[in-house]
């Protein structure tokens, strides 16, 4: 294992198989910037998927036992079923899964599970649908999402739903969105606002804060929090009292968590990022295509870079006057 000059372990990968996306959610791919005139990267600028499997064979080496697929929509690269089955039968990770807006989902649920896939995280912000559809930029109903989700449920997939909560905007779909994956054993993680890329034009005021959530949730429900000392979880747990299921905060702007961060990620044109904020990344694709490349060089440049780190955006984020540009989320994934 390696870890940086914080003690970081770096344990987890997390991959951008695309920049594309087909919604345009509103706190990272808002239309007006991301609208039908935008250029996505081409096809041939995204890594390959044998080069993708030439670095996760030396992630693993560094102490990755975990591969998050992000996009991007990572159901729109052709290919990803093979991928995840090469990911869990060759190169042996048990802790595979895939982040999706859930709207092809219920066309992909079955090869994904038999490529070997269990684990699933639907990132979903409201069942109104005419808040989801302002939220997802195009005014789309959750109609799709909610059938893949029950789509994979009906194969056994473990599910997780993201849901970005921005004052003002959703606030009101907490409970409902509570209830309804509740009654079906589904864990619900309530993700506070964040200022990702740069056009979402965030400020602390739009921020409900997880404190916040949790309050609405107790006047609902009856919960208690599950062990919030780890430093291992992104997100404070708690399980509702009559053992139906739990749901998470997850609260990177007003209790940071930089301290404890384990990711490292991986654009969809090869770019590594070690932190959800950075402005560069390191050039991975131009490395692996050249002619000094071989596989132990890739170790020692993975390793030199993840123990030279310093990361800590969210826990500067009060004293930053003027941020600089960062990586956009569609760009990297969560």
């Amino acid at each position: 294992m390696v870890k940086d000059n914080r003690g970081r372990t770096l344990t987890d990968l997390r991959l951008s198989l695309t920049d594309r996306c087909n919604l345009r959610c509103t706190y990272c791919m808002p239309k007006e910037i991301f609208g039908s005139s935008h250029v996505f990267l081409k096809k041939s600028q995204w890594l390959e998927f044998s080069e993708l499997d030439e670095l996760v064979e030396a992630f693993i080496k560094l102490g990755v036992r975990k591969v998050r697929l992000t996009g991007g929509e990572p159901l729109l690269r052709p290919g990803v079923s093979s991928f995840i089955q090469r990911l869990k039968e060759i190169h042996k990770i048990d802790d595979v899964a895939l982040t999706t807006n859930g709207v092809r989902l219920n066309k992909h649920a079955k090869s994904l599970k038999n490529a070997g896939l269990e684990r699933i995280t639907i990132s979903l912000d409201a069942l109104d649908p005419k808040i989801a559809g302002k939220m997802n930029g195009l005014g789309v109903s959750p109609k799709s999402t909610l059938a893949g989700i029950e789509a994979a449920l009906d194969l056994g997939f473990i599910i997780k739903v993201n849901m970005v909560v921005e004052k003002g905007v959703n606030e009101s779909q907490i409970l409902p969105m509570a209830h309804y994956f509740k009654d079906r054993g589904v864990i619900l993680r309530f993700i506070e606002f964040m200022d990702v890329g740069n056009h979402n034009k965030w400020s602390i005021e739009r921020v409900v804060s997880g404190s916040e959530i949790l309050n609405k949730m107790r006047s609902e429900f009856d919960v208690e929090p599950i062990d919030l000392s780890s430093s291992q979880e992104v997100a404070k747990r708690y399980r509702y009292l009559d053992g139906s299921c739990e749901f998470g905060l997850i609260t990177s702007v007003t209790q940071t968590f930089c301290g404890n961060c384990t990711r490292a990620r991986i654009s969809a044109d090869g770019k590594l990022f070690t932190c959800l904020f950075s402005n560069n990344g390191l050039d991975l694709k131009t490395f692996l295509r050249s002619k000094e490349y071989n596989k132990s060089k890739l170790l020692n440049f993975l390793s030199k870079h993840w123990l030279q780190r310093d990361d800590r955006y969210s826990e500067l984020r009060s004293e930053i006057v003027k941020p600089g540009k960062k990586v956009e989320m569609s760009y990297i994934g969560g």
